[in-house]
């Protein structure tokens, strides 16, 4: 398997980050798992992480560490993602972006809706922080709805 990795121009220079960096951080691992890389390095914020973290605990990713390498002029933090397989496919296997810059998607409690058939997940970002869409139906919150992943 493969290593996917932020280059140095990309990781010093943050304009071509023009797209939602939440779509960006989603799409880097789908591709990452597309060509059966290991993992993929990803440029560090705190909603990434947070994000990372939900994927690792619903079984979507191996792991994720938030990360320092010395670069040319500074220190640049990034996330080191390791993607999980099953059987020698990629644990994602589909991705919907439900709320977009151009049009933010939102939701109450009673809205949120299980997805396929409770076999993917969705992430909503709530005053409570960033949640999987079950469990804000569970603490009676809604939100802007992320994404949906299965």
């Amino acid at each position: 398997m493969g290593y996917c990795q932020v280059s140095e121009r990309a990781a010093g220079n943050w304009l071509y980050l023009k797209m939602s960096p939440i779509a960006n951080m989603l799409i880097q691992i789908k591709n990452a798992q597309a060509v059966n890389a290991e993992s993929v390095s990803i440029p560090f914020s705190k909603l990434k992480f947070e994000i990372g973290k939900i994927l690792k605990e619903k079984g979507f990713i191996e792991s994720i560490e938030k990360k320092k390498k010395k670069m040319k002029k500074a220190e640049v933090e990034y996330l080191e993602v390791k993607l999980r397989f099953n059987d020698g496919a990629g644990a994602i296997s589909g991705l919907r972006f439900v709320s977009k810059p151009s049009r933010r998607i939102y939701a109450g409690k009673e809205d949120l809706k299980s997805v396929r058939s409770g076999y993917g997940i969705s992430v909503v970002s709530t005053a409570k922080g960033i949640i999987t869409g079950e469990d804000a139906r569970k603490a009676g919150v809604g939100g802007e709805v992320l994404f949906e992943m299965w």
